[in-house]
């Protein structure tokens, strides 16, 4: 049995995570943004409210759970405000879809790595998108993916520098799923996605340090 500690767990993808690692008999600390989020969390996991740009918050949180942190969920995110044009663009919510989908997992990485170093087998998973990829030219949403192209490098940069410590680091793809920010009309239910990012989580080892895979286990290029 492993410790999780899934960020972003009010709805959506996060939330399916945590209910499917419950299921599978591992540990659960989750995150919020806000109190009011706390009456969604599933039965079974631990929570803590913050918002994964607050660094102080973060801190506070970490400071109050002793015990290890086995695989540390990156899920928190935002698909961005409407306008995120390169020819028509609001900057300030450009700016803060970077703050959430790309400085937050870091932050929060950061701020639990002394929770990592404790644990047997320690690893950190990501939630990106192929959204993100640089061959993937497409333009539209382009505050979000260019958001997840930056966590990707920062993910990889990241695995380099935890490798010496036995940290493995993964970015995962979790499908376009039917979520409110995947929409009705996305490919696959929440219920399959989480499963296959759980798969991966359960399989990382060393050896795939720095990789960026689907939910069913394929690689993606970057």
């Amino acid at each position: 049995m492993a410790h999780f500690f899934i960020t972003g767990a009010a709805r959506g993808i996060g939330r399916a995570l945590a209910i499917e690692a419950l299921r599978r008999g591992h540990a659960v600390t989750v995150s919020v943004r806000a109190a009011s989020d706390l009456s969604t969390v599933p039965d079974g996991a631990e929570a803590v409210v913050f918002d994964v740009r607050d660094d102080a918050a973060i801190a506070t949180a970490a400071a109050g759970i002793d015990r290890p942190v086995d695989v540390l969920v990156n899920n928190a995110g935002v698909i961005g405000r409407q306008r995120q044009s390169t020819l028509d663009m609001d900057f300030d919510g450009f700016a803060e879809t970077l703050a959430i989908n790309t400085l937050s997992p870091l932050r929060v990485s950061q701020a639990f790595l002394p929770h990592l170093r404790r644990s047997d087998r320690p690893r950190i998973v990501t939630i990106s998108s192929a959204m993100g990829r640089l061959s993937y030219q497409k333009s539209d949403r382009i505050a979000y993916r260019a958001s997840k192209a930056a966590v990707n490098k920062v993910m990889q940069g990241l695995a380099t520098d935890l490798r010496s410590e036995g940290i493995a680091v993964q970015c995962v793809h979790p499908g376009w799923v039917r979520t409110d920010m995947g929409g009705p009309q996305a490919d696959i239910d929440v219920a399959e996605s989480a499963g296959g990012i759980l798969d991966r989580a359960e399989a990382l080892e060393l050896v795939d340090t720095g990789s960026f895979v689907n939910y069913d286990g394929s690689t993606i290029d970057w």
